[in-house]
């Protein structure tokens, strides 16, 4: 039995043994949008237990500093230091996080330097939140996708489904930065994980069982709301309230394309999103199983009475819908990120985009997320980015008064 003496020893070794780990190492370099080093630029680093110290970059514009401790830095930069003509081209990055979880592992940092989004044209600010629009248009569509999947075939309206975009983004961020695996192989087992834990799983053990005892779908709507609510703040347990970025993707500096700028993860991200909604759609047209699906969408009854296996359809688009939702999450880490209220974020965005595309119809959900997308980004124009999701709920509710089936949707008869 161990003495108190004894845990006492063992305690001071072990903060001995991580003092003695090798540094991490907080560096980057700062030049204009040409690529010229910007020198004699001042950081100010502050941290856990009053840690503060401040850098300049040096004549090559490299800048770093050694962090011997655990725990979330700020670094923000002297704007006053830049040159005329250049400024922070994102006003909010003039201070940037970086999470340090384990030492020796060095993280490189990049503050946007430009002509500054007051000193850009409106040209050059439209054509770069068009692009932006798009890539959000994207992510919003591959989440809108897989909800009106579930709708059209179960007539449930997940409230759930944002939380499958946080647990992607968990499940990624947990692959990559604590077991250390490569992003590239994160993210496929993060895609299979989420389908299995979110798809077939939920749907197994939750979905399935309240279905046979004939749950009414206001109920149903109920209990996913309840879902999300618990999932939220189980997450908040497990993982804190901070938003935490993926090490290995952190700080990725921009390529230029004429008026727009993109980092080469989102041009990657952004066309693995664009095949895998091009697969769910042949899918959905080509196969037996999608063709079933739609069949059960329009009507369930009639497609169990031809010889269908409606619970298989199901299972099969719950599996589909989740594994294009935990690839949302996916993008927006790997880009943005991850924090326990990203879901929660996405869904009003989620459910206006198939709103205004129209429930239950696939190509609506696609639809309208782009415009959604578009809108949301380009709205930034006029009003503070703060009051850009707004937006979207002025859209909605416009949609809702105005053609409520949505843009490819049907009028039904009521009563």
């Amino acid at each position: 039995m161990l003495s108190v003496s004894s845990i006492l020893f063992l305690g001071s070794n072990a903060s001995a043994t991580e003092t003695a780990a090798a540094p991490t190492k907080l560096y980057g370099t700062i030049t204009d949008k040409d690529g010229i080093a910007l020198p004699n630029i001042g950081i100010a680093v502050t941290g856990p237990e009053e840690f503060t110290k401040n850098v300049e970059t040096d004549a090559q514009g490299n800048w770093e500093v050694e962090i011997l401790t655990k725990g979330s830095f700020n670094l923000t930069i002297n704007q006053d230091d830049l040159p005329e003509g250049q400024s922070l081209t994102d006003p909010t990055k003039a201070t940037i996080r970086a999470n340090v979880f384990s030492l020796g592992n060095d993280l490189k940092l990049l503050f946007p330097i430009g002509p500054g989004i007051a000193k850009a044209s409106m040209l050059e600010r439209s054509a770069q939140l068009a692009l932006d629009g798009l890539i959000l248009g994207l992510v919003i569509g591959l989440a809108a996708l897989g909800l009106n999947l579930i709708f059209g075939t179960t007539g449930l309206t997940n409230f759930a489904h944002g939380e499958i975009l946080t647990m992607g983004g968990l499940l990624i961020y947990y692959l990559s930065a604590v077991l250390k695996f490569p992003v590239l192989v994160a993210a496929p087992i993060g895609v299979l994980l989420g389908a299995f834990i979110s798809g077939f799983l939920q749907d197994r053990y939750l979905w399935k069982p309240l279905r046979k005892r004939g749950t009414g779908l206001i109920a149903m709507l109920v209990v996913s709301i309840g879902l999300a609510i618990f999932l939220r703040y189980f997450f908040l347990f497990l993982f804190g309230g901070d938003t935490r970025q993926l090490p290995q993707y952190a700080g990725q500096a921009g390529l230029e394309f004429g008026l727009v700028s993109i980092t080469p993860k989102s041009i990657l991200t952004t066309s693995i999103g664009i095949i895998l909604i091009i697969l769910a759609t042949l899918w959905l047209l080509k196969t037996r199983m999608g063709k079933a699906s739609r069949a059960v969408s329009d009507n369930p009854a009639l497609a169990s009475a031809s010889g269908i296996d409606v619970q298989k359809v199901i299972r099969a688009v719950w599996v589909l819908g989740a594994a294009l939702a935990t690839y949302a999450g996916v993008i927006i880490t790997i880009n943005q990120g991850v924090s326990f209220l990203m879901g929660q974020d996405m869904l009003l965005l989620i459910f206006a985009a198939v709103t205004l595309g129209g429930l239950g119809t696939a190509n609506g959900a696609l639809v309208g997320s782009l415009i959604i997308g578009l809108f949301v980004q380009l709205s930034t124009l006029f009003i503070p980015t703060e009051l850009k999701y707004v937006g979207a709920l002025i859209i909605l509710i416009i949609i809702l008064i105005i053609r409520p089936q949505g843009i490819l949707g049907k009028k039904e008869r009521i009563g």
